[in-house]
């Protein structure tokens, strides 16, 4: 499995000289099979999703896009999606079921459409389905997505039903919880969120746990009840799951490349391998 990452940030794109690095396109994840002429499954579609073209080299896309939930910063780039607004394209979205039963294509209309947007989710080019996820998606078994076979997890986060994923192609597994609350299952053992079995069983012995990283220790007593994790909550569930790596996610908005970097650097003694997750960094697995 390859690991493409096309957008980091969280909340809000974040331009200018002082996030080139690591990047300020939103939540965009796309993985490939080994082999593969480029990637099949993309895990959310903020505005890193318009760099999955170029991964392409800018062919129709053929594939998945699984959303964890529908918050601007992981929807937007969907009508900038050159590969997948294409006359060949075939696409299959996914999304959490809603809670209130609206169908797929009609809550992404609540934002795709005018007078917000000037079209609409089928008036993309190609060939689009737009569904809910299966019930088998939250079995332990999960469901197949092409080639890998993915089990989705309710996690606490504001504002809408949000899942993390597990996703692997029998060789390799990854863990993907871009937005996470633990904090409102209580403070835990170090303050910073209970350690729940959805997202231990998520990232149980993965080789790569890629995670909420949104804020600091010190952001917590302010700023958790937005919907989000401390970097060091990221880190010891890693540590407590037995993942190999941990991928710090859905960098602050305002958080540059240098406290990015301090912030990374603050973990260099951990027996946990920790990275920086940036736009366009890719990992062999």
């Amino acid at each position: 499995m390859r690991v493409h990452f096309c957008g980091t940030r969280g909340s809000t794109p974040a331009p200018g000289p002082e996030f080139v690095h690591y990047g300020g396109h939103t939540s965009c994840v796309a993985l490939s099979l080994d082999g593969a002429a480029g990637p099949t499954l993309l895990l959310d579609a903020g505005t890193g999703l318009r760099r999955v073209t170029s991964l392409l080299d800018r062919r129709p896309f053929e594939g998945s896009i699984l959303l964890t939930h529908l918050h601007w910063d992981h929807i937007q780039g969907l009508p900038f999606f050159q590969s997948g607004d294409h006359p060949d394209s075939q696409v299959t979205l996914r999304l959490p079921p809603q809670e209130d039963g609206t169908d797929a294509e009609s809550v992404l209309a609540r934002m795709m459409s005018p007078p917000l947007f000037p079209i609409r989710p089928r008036n993309l080019r190609g060939n689009w389905t737009f569904d809910v996820l299966p019930p088998d998606a939250f079995s332990e078994a999960g469901f197949p997505v092409g080639g890998f076979r993915v089990v989705a997890k309710d996690v606490p986060h504001k504002g809408g039903r949000t899942v993390g994923y597990r996703v692997s192609d029998g060789h390799s597994a990854i863990a993907y919880i871009p937005d996470h609350c633990p904090t409102e299952f209580g403070a835990g053992p170090d303050g910073w969120g209970e350690y729940h079995p959805a997202v231990l069983d998520l990232a149980r012995d993965v080789d790569l746990l890629i995670h909420d990283a949104h804020l600091v220790p010190e952001e917590l007593p302010a700023e958790a009840s937005f919907g989000h994790a401390a970097a060091d909550y990221a880190v010891e569930l890693g540590r407590r799951a037995g993942a190999q790596r941990v991928a710090l996610f859905h960098h602050k908005p305002d958080r540059c490349d240098a406290a990015i970097d301090g912030l990374v650097d603050r973990f260099s003694s951990s027996t946990v391998t920790v990275l920086g997750a940036s736009d366009m960094l890719e990992l062999a697995l």
